[in-house]
């Protein structure tokens, strides 16, 4: 399986339904709409992705008695984590040292072993590789992969149907997963916007390049957004159908700030980076546009909100 289509997202959509949640979509200022998925299961969208892939193995006769293996900054090995014990499979999750301890003692409280190792992500996931060709474990990419690109992709689909249709979807980005699956549901039906903060710009520097190209990783959400390269099958899905935009460290927090200040909403830093594009206006929507904003993840410390 080398490339994802909407007929994968639907095939995902049957294979997970009743596995996570069908978060709520709530308006936002005058022409938002926020789709709330940080109340998915394991606080984050990867949920849909860990399970699609799990389940889709399954059917192949996989995995085996070593379960499965995960390297993420937090989000996917928490969803990894929940699906796995949701379906009685062994997890050992690979996490940088910069991962904060919110999202470590939740892979804990999940029973994933846990493995600390590396300054960024892709630290992470080449000790995780080496782990799982040693112990037989089936690999969970945090992004790259088919199942788990038509599992994210869910959310766009579930977008849709909840409002009716809107003109404009805004996306963080980190590794590609989820702009990748939003994208190809919503394709012909919505703009898809990339968001991503300046420090982490793995989708703007790809489109410049027009490829993947290893960017640097630092700043407020690189816990989460921390990919140093955009996946390979998410850029073959978005290189000609998005808009790309980068907003600041301080847009971000105080994106978040103001969702907690106007909806009582705790979300961690990469969760508002979508929303920080418009209140930063990096993106300005034009008169009468609808636009939905996906808050993606709420694995975050509350007590940060006031800082």
């Amino acid at each position: 399986m080398s490339e994802v289509t909407v007929a994968d997202v639907e095939r995902a959509a049957r294979r997970i339904a009743g596995r996570v949640r069908r978060t709520p979509v709530v308006e936002g200022p005058p022409g938002l709409v926020y789709k709330l998925e940080f109340l998915q299961h394991a606080g984050s969208f990867k949920a849909r992705g860990a399970f699609n892939r799990i389940l889709a193995a399954r059917e192949a006769g996989e995995p085996g008695p070593a379960g499965v293996i995960a390297a993420s900054g937090g989000n996917h090995g928490l969803a990894v984590a929940y699906a796995a014990r949701a379906l009685g499979v062994r997890a050992e999750i690979f996490v940088p040292e910069v991962t904060g301890p919110v999202k470590v003692g939740g892979l804990r409280d999940l029973g994933a072993h846990v493995t600390r190792t590396g300054a960024v992500y892709s630290d992470a996931l080449l000790a995780s590789r080496k782990r799982a060709a040693e112990s037989g474990a089936l690999e969970i990419h945090a992004y790259d992969h088919p199942h788990v690109i038509a599992g994210q992709g869910t959310l766009g689909a579930e977008l849709l149907e909840q409002t009716g249709g809107v003109d404009t979807v805004l996306v963080a980005v980190g590794g590609g997963g989820l702009i990748g699956g939003v994208t190809l549901a919503v394709a012909g039906r919505a703009k898809v916007v990339a968001v991503e903060p300046r420090l982490c710009p793995t989708l703007h520097e790809a489109l410049a390049a027009g490829r993947p190209v290893d960017v640097p990783v630092g700043g407020v959400a690189a816990d989460a957004l921390g990919a140093t390269r955009l996946g390979e099958l998410a850029f073959s899905i978005v290189r000609d159908r998005v808009e790309s935009v980068l907003v600041e460290d301080d847009a971000i927090a105080e994106a978040r700030r103001e969702l907690w200040r106007t909806h009582r909403i705790a979300v961690e830093p990469a969760g508002a980076t979508a929303l920080a594009a418009v209140t930063a206006g990096a993106y300005t929507p034009a008169p009468g546009e609808r636009v939905a904003v996906i808050l993606c993840g709420a694995n975050t410390d509350p007590a940060t909100l006031l800082a």
